[in-house]
């Protein structure tokens, strides 16, 4: 289950959809009805939270976000721009360093994609989203 506060527009997610994962875009958050309108890419519906799941911060996540993978001596950079995140062990996201410019932040837990956009939308003011490939 997702924290209604943690999410907004552009966020990506799972929802559970009688009884099927779907990853799905937030489109919109109600806060008053406590429900959150999702685009699954065929049809856009209103979830509860508890029908939302958070999708887990690993390499496969941020390739398709657009990130590039670099190998350096203090472990896996990825690079998208000047935005960098760091894993010190390859395939452990439990403690990344993330940083755009003079805006450093470490975290000693894992992270969701949905936290890393909305990291990456108040230190870069714009929204991360998967690149449009032709």
């Amino acid at each position: 289950m997702v924290k209604l506060t943690d999410l907004k527009p552009g966020d990506f997610v799972r929802v559970k959809d009688e009884g099927v994962e779907r990853e799905g875009i937030v489109t919109d958050v109600d806060r008053e009805d406590d429900m959150v309108c999702i685009d699954n890419g065929v049809q856009e519906f209103w979830f509860t939270p508890d029908q939302i799941l958070p999708v887990p911060l690993n390499e496969d996540e941020l390739l398709k976000l657009g990130f590039e993978r670099q190998e350096v001596p203090e472990g896996i950079k990825y690079l998208r721009g000047p935005f960098r995140v760091l894993t010190p062990k390859p395939g452990d996201f439990s403690h990344l360093e993330m940083w755009y410019r003079e805006d450093k932040r470490h975290f000693d837990m894992p992270l969701y994609v949905h936290e890393l956009q909305n990291h990456y939308l108040q230190m870069t003011k714009v929204p991360l989203e998967k690149p449009i490939i032709h």
